[in-house]
């Protein structure tokens, strides 16, 4: 039995993997850090509303004695320059790494990325420069095991929606096709993801960055 802290429980990935949290017998407690509240109540859920997630020490009594972080919140770089985008992945990811490695040092850290993120952080896309820089903090902070989920197409399901209109509106239009498209094995589904995240803790996996296809495979456990 684990124990769970989720962000981004607000956006389409993070309630995927809430939901799938909430439905296994391997975890025991989920702890949701948000700004806003969650429609959802359940007997394992907590839920912690919290404003400033540069610094992190106003909630620091409800952040011990986890075993894993599914840091599952982030933003689009469209429109943003590379020091805003910067501020709203990379800094927000440390202050969050970096507090509850001090409490939980041995726990998992499982961070969501994208596809084609830049590990050498020198590359000539920018998104890809920040998400490459934000990884290697992760995986090298100390924790126990860390796992960079480079996501590029999750099929919606359960009824998770994104936050953002225009991903709505091309899911809306893809829906007739999602059952041929989860045949695919470089798709993946948001409670294959919410399954992987679980069972990076549970059995764990060699391969520390997992593309869609390697995200099926944990999922299976």
């Amino acid at each position: 039995m684990i124990k769970v802290i989720i962000t981004g429980s607000t956006g389409m990935v993070g309630r995927g993997v809430l939901l799938e949290c909430l439905e296994s017998p391997q975890v025991e407690h989920v702890l949701v850090i948000n700004r806003s509240h969650l429609p959802i109540k359940h007997p394992k859920l907590t839920e912690v509303i919290h404003d400033n997630f540069f610094d992190f020490s106003a909630i620091n009594d409800h952040l011990k004695g986890y075993d894993a972080c599914f840091h599952c919140m982030g933003v689009s770089s469209v429109g943003m320059n590379e020091t805003e985008y910067h501020r709203y992945t990379y800094d927000i990811t440390e202050a969050l790494a970096t507090t509850l490695f001090r409490m939980n040092p041995n726990m998992v850290f499982n961070y969501v990325s994208g596809k084609g993120t830049d590990p050498t952080e020198k590359g000539k896309v920018m998104w890809a420069r920040v998400k490459g820089k934000t990884e290697n903090l992760i995986l090298n902070m100390g924790f126990k095991d860390a796992y960079m989920f480079r996501l590029q197409l999750v099929i919606p399901k359960k009824g998770v929606k994104s936050k953002t209109a225009w991903i709505n509106a091309f899911y809306a239009v893809m829906r007739p096709f999602f059952p041929l498209l989860e045949k695919n094995k470089n798709n993946t589904t948001s409670v294959k993801v919410g399954q992987a995240m679980i069972n990076s803790v549970l059995v764990g996996s060699f391969t520390k960055i997992l593309d869609n296809h390697l995200v099926n495979e944990l999922a299976k456990g």
